[in-house]
């Protein structure tokens, strides 16, 4: 069965997704004080990210600091309700704009897949000490819903 990844059109379809997306977060007021003026390396790693986890190469932990960096950068950001919600409806969005299949079973692995992102994110965003990280210590493998 075709993954998620190739589904999406590999590393190029899963590329052109976050440049979009990235672009949006950079000028959306509620988002831009998380990402700041933007980091250099950011549309590269969430795309390893994202590859990784609906079932490409594993670039994201053999090379770009595993699931671990995913905790450091999120670490005190003190993400809001209404910024995981913001960046759920903007990588959506990205989604349609960037040309990704738009066929339902895609569409809802995706948003569960961000879903989920976010809500870890959030969580390890409001942790004080490492006992209050949630628990996913590696990426993730998402695939098709059941």
């Amino acid at each position: 069965m075709e993954t998620l990844y190739e589904h999406a059109g590999g590393h190029d379809g899963l590329h052109r997704l976050i440049e979009v997306f990235y672009a949006s977060v950079l000028v959306d007021p509620l988002l831009k004080p998380l990402f700041g003026e933007g980091q250099p390396t950011h549309v590269d790693h969430l795309t390893a990210f994202t590859a990784e986890t609906f079932g490409g190469p594993d670039t994201f932990t053999a090379r770009m600091g595993g699931f671990q960096h995913i905790i450091d950068v999120h670490r005190h950001l003190k993400i809001t309700p209404e910024q995981r919600q913001r960046f759920i409806d903007l990588f959506m969005a990205a989604a349609d704009t960037a040309g990704l299949p738009d066929d339902a079973p895609f569409r809802q692995a995706l948003r569960e897949h961000v879903e989920f992102g976010t809500e870890v994110a959030r969580q390890n965003s409001h942790a004080e000490t490492d006992e209050d990280l949630h628990p996913l210590r590696e990426v993730p493998h998402w695939d098709w819903p059941a």
